[in-house]
């Protein structure tokens, strides 16, 4: 992945967020963030995992886990830690290898 992906914005990654990814782009709220490595790496994991499911699917697979998870845990913090597509991307954020191992849908390991 090219660096041009990386866009900053601060309206569009919400407060309390550093990025987002919005297929094919990521979204990093501070420019400093770009060159955080982990936090990048973080984004790109998500790219994979959009891309898999065919990216508009990942999306309201995303939503109704939180809302599942959310009703679960009834705190939207804890709901987002514990969505597996998070999970997945946080357990191997610093693992820069874990893309090139990593199985189709492997974020169900994380649900």
């Amino acid at each position: 992945m090219t660096k041009r992906m990386v866009f900053v914005s601060k309206y569009i990654v919400p407060k309390g967020f550093r990025g987002i990814t919005l297929y094919p782009f990521i979204f990093l709220r501070d420019a400093k963030d770009k060159r955080n490595a982990i936090l990048v790496y973080h984004e790109r994991i998500h790219l994979r995992q959009q891309l898999e499911l065919l990216i508009l699917p990942f999306y309201v697979l995303y939503v109704l886990e939180w809302l599942i998870k959310l009703c679960y845990y009834r705190n939207r913090n804890k709901a987002y830690l514990n969505l597996s597509f998070e999970r997945e991307a946080y357990q191997n954020e610093s693992d820069f290898t874990y893309l090139k191992k990593r199985r189709l849908f492997q974020f169900l390991k994380y649900i």
